[in-house]
């Protein structure tokens, strides 16, 4: 069974294809066509963490293919009331696709250890896969080639950060990293990239001419995560001079774009101007989150024999 745990899991022709499909589904909406292709399917959403976006755009794809979702919290007693074997053997009965937004990894790579039905990661510690595949389907809006452009993130080795690097050497792009050294990327982490993709090109600094020079796309998140509430004035501190804002975007090509996975916290990680700018593409970034999600959603049902070939023709969908 196909799960999507980390980008990982995915070859590169099957992440273009999810990125093609994703692109197509766009299109057609764009139009007014919403194909039912996921008819009477269901999507359960397991959530710990509070969210707009993944809930949201999870919600609002499956229903405009079709399916229907249910959102999950803590009155479910996942991790509380019975095992999760039991707990996931159990839901696999009722729903076609779970989503899980996760304290922890480990949760949602113990849900998928049962290979009861498709598990998807919805955001944890480690990871952000969906997010990665949003900013990808963004990026590509500027051009479909990605091979060779560079993202320049600012700010640290976080779950979206390692997941932008993976994309990155998935598509043959330069990854950038710009932050405070103590906040970088593990060696391991990097290692673990370069090992499934020995021409990956990534460099961490905290030089802002080093790094934003020759960057296509410059990215940035919040400095203080979910989780890392008790660190955020020491964050505060440590980040204050990797403010995206006018003065640090001169480092960088005057065509560059502006990304961010958003919530932002506008005065902290980046300022009004830069955020508002023509230059911005953070709400286009933030829609493309149910795109790229439906065409994951299509490409699992693909996978599991809930679709075929000739179901997405007669949709006017190539299957690349």
């Amino acid at each position: 069974m196909r799960h999507l745990i980390s980008l990982f899991d995915l070859q590169q022709s099957e992440l273009q294809t999810i990125l093609s499909l994703g692109e197509q589904i766009k299109t057609l909406l764009e139009r007014g066509v919403r194909p039912p292709l996921l008819a009477r399917q269901v999507l359960a959403m397991l959530f710990e963490k509070p969210s707009l976006r993944t809930r949201v755009s999870f919600e609002a794809g499956i229903c405009q293919l079709g399916g229907t979702a249910m959102f999950l919290g803590q009155e479910v007693g996942w991790k509380s009331r019975e095992t999760t074997a039991d707990f996931i053997r159990v839901l696999a009965q009722y729903t076609d696709f779970v989503v899980c937004r996760a304290k922890l990894h480990s949760s949602v790579q113990e849900l998928a250890s049962f290979d009861r039905v498709p598990i998807i990661n919805g955001l944890t510690d480690l990871s952000h896969p969906c997010q990665a595949l949003a900013d990808l389907m963004t990026m590509r809006q500027s051009g479909p080639d990605l091979a060779g452009r560079q993202v320049t993130f600012v700010g640290d080795g976080n779950n979206v950060s390692r997941s932008l690097a993976l994309a990155s050497a998935m598509n043959g792009m330069k990854f950038r990293l710009l932050g405070p050294r103590e906040y970088f990327m593990t060696d391991s982490e990097l290692q673990q990239i370069s090992q499934r993709y020995p021409n990956a090109d990534m460099l961490q600094s905290e030089q802002p001419e080093e790094v934003l020079a020759g960057a296509d796309f410059v990215y940035t998140d919040v400095w203080t995560s979910m989780g890392q509430e008790a660190e955020s004035e020491r964050r505060k501190r440590d980040f204050a001079p990797f403010q995206v804002n006018e003065k640090l975007m001169r480092h960088a090509a005057s065509d560059c774009k502006v990304l961010h996975c958003l919530p932002a916290k506008r005065g902290e990680e980046i300022t009004d101007e830069v955020i508002d700018s023509g230059h911005s593409m953070v709400v286009e970034q933030a829609g493309n989150r149910m795109h790229a999600q439906k065409g994951l959603l299509i490409w699992l049902a693909l996978q599991h024999g809930q679709l075929s070939a000739a179901d997405l023709a007669a949709e006017g969908i190539q299957l690349s």
